[in-house]
């Protein structure tokens, strides 16, 4: 165990090193601070948004997900993955030639902001969403490596919250988003060398993907159904749901301001490739390390460590308990330590877009003012540790309905305006609450295995943009 925590503080120090060295690239300005300055390179940005967009789901919530449901899991990562790559073909590039053409450096205020002026109004309920739901969103991340720290070291999962959250204000105060932006891209490698390094350990005790079928087939048939049992609106509903929720980066604010920090709108396009290329490697390699979990540690709710959790917080136990059994000392804390610091420079780039929310959305007097920025990052901060600490849902769960909500609040409004569709703010703020209030009931409701909840979603807001234009109408002045 010894090994472990100096081979995990070791490798955990590297990469904080790499985003505190970015100190030296960065410039005391709110623009370097929440874009890096609008100049990083296509690769860079790519495995950045690669990392960002899975660090904690896929390392924790993916792979639990796969452990409980099995091979049907399947079904997310091509749903997920064509959803994306709409979102990469229609918004991304928009995005970045939008947010500069009209100066603009956070999605609500790409939203509120034309050439006819700013809808303050908008901006104003945009940066509150943003803050609210990202700050849970990152309270999940920090959620995620402290479930790893407890289940390798048997550590207060608070613990690692605690110090996850130091870690996002080092980030943070070091160098901005630069130092989110390249601490990702190291992590990048180091996730995808992590998980083929499990699997390869894996398959030597439970053999080749033909052993681990069987293996799960003694253990439930229902784990080797490719399609979903029982669901209440087809198949082709399933999917589509599926669909909509990778297609629900149009609406990630901590996502799309990697787009709007790239160099050029002309590079969008090779960033587009790099990311495909390891963003589909690694979601397969995730839904492979669940199954083989399955297969290898079929006992994972039974063992001491997971005694009196749900099935959902004791299966987001899979990838760490399993390297802790499968790898050598060294390479159990280099494990640890990149999906430690990963789902911490995924909390810290979401943080400085809550941080970008207060100064530039909420209270705009704060616009030009970089001491203002870090102390808006140290507040958010302190909120999502909060969170982290008190909050009962898995990682899982709260991924998913802060990326739904926002998603479906903000990504259809973002989706007509980047196409130069006219919106009065009481169209936008129609579709903004009908999105959120639709995700929070579906999700209520129980049909989330059904249809996933980012489709009734964003169908609602996107309803409330005829609605709108009619009640527009109604009250001229509005």
């Amino acid at each position: 165990m010894t090994t472990v925590v100096i081979s995990f503080l070791f490798f955990l120090g590297v990469f904080v090193l790499i985003g505190v060295s970015s100190a030296r690239a960065c410039k005391n300005t709110t623009d370097d601070y929440l874009l890096a300055g609008r100049n990083v390179p296509p690769w860079l940005a790519a495995l950045s948004a690669v990392a960002t967009n899975n660090s904690g789901f896929m390392f924790i919530g993916q792979i639990a997900y796969t452990y409980r449901v099995g091979i049907e899991s399947v079904w997310m990562m091509i749903g997920w993955v064509m959803g994306d790559l709409v979102a990469w073909w229609l918004v991304h590039p928009r995005v970045r030639r939008e947010s500069e053409n009209m100066e603009v450096a956070t999605v609500p205020a790409l939203i509120g902001t034309t050439k006819q002026g700013e809808k303050r109004i908008i901006i104003i309920l945009g940066g509150l969403m943003t803050f609210v739901l990202l700050g849970v969103y990152a309270a999940a991340q920090l959620k995620a490596g402290s479930t790893a720290l407890q289940t390798l070291f048997g550590w207060q999962p608070q613990i690692g919250a605690i110090i996850g959250a130091v870690i996002v204000v080092l980030y943070c105060f070091s160098g901005g988003i630069r130092a989110s932006i390249w601490t990702d891209a190291a992590q990048s490698f180091v996730m995808i060398i992590a998980m083929a390094t499990l699997l390869i350990a894996a398959s030597f005790e439970v053999g080749l993907p033909a052993d681990v079928w069987m293996n799960l087939e003694s253990q439930d048939p229902e784990l080797v159904r490719w399609f979903p049992s029982d669901l209440k609106f087809g198949f082709a509903m399933y999917l589509l749901g599926m669909t909509f929720g990778g297609f629900g980066a149009i609406g990630q604010p901590h996502i799309l301001v990697r787009f709007m920090a790239i160099r050029s709108i002309d590079e969008i396009q090779r960033a587009k490739w790099i990311y495909f290329l390891w963003f589909i490697p690694f979601f397969i390699a995730s839904i492979a390390v669940g199954l083989y979990a399955r297969a290898y540690m079929p006992d994972l709710l039974s063992i001491p460590l997971t005694e009196g959790m749900t099935a959902t917080q004791a299966t987001e136990l899979a990838m760490p308990e399993m390297a802790r059994r499968l790898l050598p000392d060294v390479l159990v804390g280099l494990t640890l330590a990149g999906l430690f610091s990963a789902t911490m420079s995924t909390a810290d780039s979401q943080i400085l877009v809550c941080s970008g929310a207060i100064t530039q959305d909420i209270n705009p007097n704060w616009k030009g003012s970089y001491v203002a920025s870090k102390l808006a990052t140290l507040a958010v901060t302190a909120l999502a540790l909060s969170v982290a600490l008190f909050a009962g849902q898995g990682v899982f769960s709260l991924v998913l309905i802060a990326w739904s909500a926002l998603g479906a609040g903000l990504g259809p409004p973002l989706l007509l305006r980047l196409f130069g569709v006219q919106l009065s703010s009481l169209t936008i703020t129609l579709m903004m609450t009908a999105g959120v209030g639709t995700v929070i009931a579906w999700n209520t409701i129980g049909y989330d295995g059904d249809v996933f909840k980012l489709l009734p979603g964003m169908a609602a807001s996107f309803l409330m943009w005829p609605i709108g234009r009619i009640l527009e109408r109604l009250i001229p002045q509005v």
